[in-house]
């Protein structure tokens, strides 16, 4: 199971990104959009020097993914990437949008469960259906969008890699419990 954190947008708090990083993650996303470039790349290095052996994606920035020699999440209406100049992470919210995105290295299905700000969730059955339809992916399916240990075990699927989390890691009171736990229902 591949686990994605995806920071919140609140900052930069040491601490709490240090707990995030050694919390048994796989990857992380730095998705700090209020962040001018400078900072954000002086943010993206920091992680990739503290936690060497996680990916780590910037979130709508080329320059700073390139600067960084790291990965690009490119978000909805982002301009099309030259194949092969990075690798490319991209959402997946309809199943028509697929064959734009198929040159990705990283899909992520959303919204599974209801999350603020999102439109209608896909559920379990729904996530099941498009897993089923969507063609053949070389890169990695994750499962976005209100994930908790308590509502994972459903969630497993022969294509689907692992999760992205947002809330429900970075605002739990000890993220490395959360990522066990989801480890857990997953497994089960």
């Amino acid at each position: 199971m591949h686990i994605l954190a995806i920071s919140p947008g609140e900052g930069f708090d040491e601490t709490r990104w240090r707990r995030i990083l050694t919390s048994g993650v796989d990857a992380l996303m730095v998705r700090e959009k209020q962040l001018e470039a400078d900072h954000l790349l002086t943010l993206t290095r920091w992680v990739r020097e503290y936690a060497p052996g996680l990916s780590v994606w910037v979130n709508g920035r080329l320059d700073v993914a390139l600067a960084a020699g790291c990965g690009l999440h490119a978000p909805e209406a982002y301009p099309e990437v030259p194949k092969g100049l990075v690798s490319i992470s991209r959402p997946l919210h309809d199943p028509a949008d697929f064959s734009d995105r198929a040159e990705a290295q990283q899909l992520l299905l959303s919204p599974v469960f209801s999350t603020p700000g999102k439109g209608a969730c896909l559920g379990i059955e729904g996530l099941h259906g498009w897993l089923a339809s969507l063609p053949q992916f070389d890169g990695r399916l994750l499962a976005l969008g209100g994930i908790t240990p308590e509502n994972a075990k459903g969630l497993q699927h022969s294509r689907l890699a692992g999760v992205a989390l947002v809330r429900s890691l970075w605002h739990s009171p000890d993220p490395c419990a959360t990522v066990h736990k989801l480890r857990e229902a997953w497994s089960d």
